[in-house]
Formats: structure tokens, sequence, C-alpha cells
């Protein structure tokens, strides 16, 4: 059985953090101030570990108070979370949301459909982080998240949803396209290419991937022209006419129907990543997750 002595002193070792000394902190709790040093001074002899260092001039957090610290802050925000979902009847989306989302696509795609999620539940307050690394959600706090890649498992606190697989298809500019003449639909044509490639966060240009009938995708490694890190930035020096990329049709679709790029070699085509819905399932049944589940599940498309 859980003791209820673990949680003694954890409300008055926040307040002093917050409040910036014993002194502030008694005044906010409206206790003595030989009290509140008392249930720090219990609290850390509990832990076996010193939480402050105190000298005459100021009070700071050890190493240990800092990582003890930010455990409360997430425990007591999950209490008032908690209090706040019970006072809604446990019906009602309420409360703070964190979401994180790759970062174009979440920009171009996610986040008109967070918008309209808002104004649907105004009592939601999300906090959107943006990143295109594996995020540990647990870790993290981060209670639903949009991914791009990954395999088809994950692990057993994460539930997930595939929701589709992007389409990669080799486009370029009219004025480029003009530039190099009539192209064979074929891999011979690759050799005349200008590449624009992607340049990955760990410093290697994104590879082309070909995949010939029902052979396994393989990755080309093209002479390239052009790398750039940023993915709107590699999108518009293709259709500045500096080249060829393989780019994601969700990337690409507005300037393709604006004829702003062209598709070419469409027999060289080939799936993608996957996209996938995540969240942690020990908070599926909190109304605003399982509301913003449902809104993006039926929303979000690749």
């Amino acid at each position: 059985m859980y003791s209820s002595e673990r949680l003694k002193g954890i409300d008055v070792f926040v307040s002093v953090v917050d409040a910036g000394s014993f002194t502030a902190a008694s005044e906010r709790l409206n206790l003595t101030n030989s009290a509140v040093g008392k249930a720090v001074a219990r609290l850390e002899a509990r832990l076996g570990a010193r939480l402050f260092e105190r000298t005459t001039r100021r009070l700071s957090l050890t190493d240990a108070g800092q990582a003890f610290y930010r455990t409360c802050q997430r425990i007591l925000g999950e209490l008032e979370e908690a209090e706040h979902v019970l006072k809604a009847e446990g019906t009602v989306p309420v409360g703070k949301l964190r979401i994180d989302l790759p970062a174009t696509y979440g920009r171009m795609h996610v986040m008109p459909q967070l918008f309209d999620f808002m104004k649907a539940y105004p009592g939601v307050q999300p906090q959107i982080s943006f990143t295109d690394r594996f995020v540990d959600l647990v870790e993290d706090g981060v209670d639903v998240a949009v991914r791009i890649g990954g395999g088809e498992t994950w692990p057993a606190p994460i539930g997930y949803r595939f929701l589709g697989r992007e389409r990669r298809i080799f486009c370029c500019a009219p004025s480029y396209l003009e530039s190099i003449g009539d192209i064979a639909d074929d891999m011979n044509a690759l050799a005349r290419l200008d590449a624009v490639l992607y340049r990955q966060p760990n410093g290697t240009p994104s590879p082309w991937l070909i995949q010939r009938g029902n052979a396994p995708v393989e990755h080309h490694h093209p002479v390239t022209q052009l790398e750039v890190g940023s993915a709107e930035s590699w999108v518009e020096a293709v259709a500045q006419g500096f080249g060829v990329g393989q780019l994601a049709t969700w990337l690409v679709g507005d300037r393709l129907a604006k004829g702003e790029l062209v598709e070419i070699l469409p027999s060289l085509a080939v799936d993608g990543l996957p996209l996938y819905l995540q969240w942690q399932r020990s908070r599926q049944l909190l109304p605003k997750v399982d509301a913003l589940l449902t809104h993006l599940g039926t929303h979000l498309r690749i």
C-alpha cells in the first residue's frame, strides 16, 4: 500500500522554491517560519538527500533538489488537472494539453486542425511544441504527439494509430524541366538531374528512394547540386529552378496545384514514411485527450 507519509512536505517544499525563501513561503502558507523549516528538514531526512543550499544571503536548490522539484511540479499539476476534470463531471474537455508535432507537417497540416479543436473546446489550454526527433511522451510529459516515421510497434505505455503513408515524387520547376528537355521516365534519367537534397539534422543528405517493380526500396545517392536543412527552404530551392527534389506530396501539393512545380519520372514515385498519432495510454480516458484523439484521427491524413 502506498504510504501517505510520502506526500508530506511536498507542498511546503514547492512553495519555498516558488517563493524564493522560507519566510515568503511561510506567509503564503500561513505557517510559522519554524514550521516550514521543520517540514523541509523532515522531507530531506526521508529522502536522504539535501534539497537546498543554505547560505546567509541566498537559498538555492541542489542538483537533487532541482530534479525533485521538477517531479513535484508535474505531480501537483496532474492533481490540479484531476480536480478540474472532476469539477467538470468528467465529461467536458478542460485543462492543459501537451502536444508535440513534427516541425513542417505540424505547421502546415496539424495546426489548422488544432485551431478548429480549440474553437470547439475553449476550456482546453494546448501547449504545443515542434520537433522532428522522437520524444519520449512519458518522460517529456507529452499527452498527444503526431509523428512521421518510426516502426510498426511502440512501447507498451504508448497508444498509437496509423494515419497513412506519405508518397514521394520527383519534382522540379517548369523552367528547370524546359532547360533539360525531354527525359525518359526511367532510372537512366537520374544521372542527368541536378539533385536538391534535404540535409538531415545529423549533417548527412537524405538519399533518393528508388523502387523497381515489387523490389524493396533502395537508397540512391545522387551527385548533390544543393543541400538544404529546412523543409520549406528545400521546396523553395526546387521551385526556384536549382534542380530536382524527391518530395512528399503533403509538402508540395499546393505548389503542384499552382503550377509552381511539376512532377517528373512518375514511374519512380515511391511510398515514404508512415504517419502516426500517439498518446499516453494512462491519459487516454481524460476527456481532453479523448476529444483531441477523435478530432485528429478524423481529420489528419497524409
